[in-house]
């Protein structure tokens, strides 16, 4: 069982970090190139949702897992830092995905509907620092967490 908990608790903490990576650094910058502003924000309005849920299932197993490799094993100063920031993280993508993504497309929409473009408005471009402030906390936490993790499972 220790070992099947040890490759979930991997594979959850891969999938988010992985998912966060490939979006931020390959899709959303692919999607921006290729289509005019307002087609590729409906596009990525439209990956959003499942983005935020895939990363929060993903984070959420990953501390799950990590509270009970924790718990039955030794390196309680790893696994005390590695759940830290797990728990940081998780906490950066549902704030993400439960309050500034549905602020972010309700003022898109809103704005696009009044023929006005969402990058002029001050309160899109604060939503859209938000986001991306809070995609980079969760991969900084992830990192973090999954180089902590590394020591504590070696014990």
């Amino acid at each position: 069982m220790s070992g099947f908990l040890r490759f979930l608790y991997l594979l959850a903490l891969a999938v988010w970090v992985g998912e966060i990576v490939f979006f931020s650094f390959v899709v959303a910058p692919a999607v921006f190139r290729t289509l005019d502003p307002s087609r590729a924000g409906a596009v990525v309005g439209a990956i959003f949702p499942r983005y935020y849920a895939l990363g929060t299932a993903a984070g959420a197993v990953a501390l799950a897992c990590g509270l009970v490799l924790a718990r039955r094993g030794g390196a309680g100063g790893w696994w005390t830092g590695t759940l830290v920031a797990l728990g940081i993280g998780l906490a950066a993508t549902l704030w993400a995905g439960r309050v500034v993504h549905p602020r972010a497309q309700q003022l898109r929409v809103a704005l696009e509907a009044h023929g006005e473009a969402p990058s002029a408005d001050e309160g899109f471009r604060r939503a859209h620092r938000a986001a991306v402030m809070l995609n980079g906390a969760a991969l900084l936490a992830g990192v973090v967490g999954l180089g902590l993790s590394a020591a504590a499972l070696r014990q």
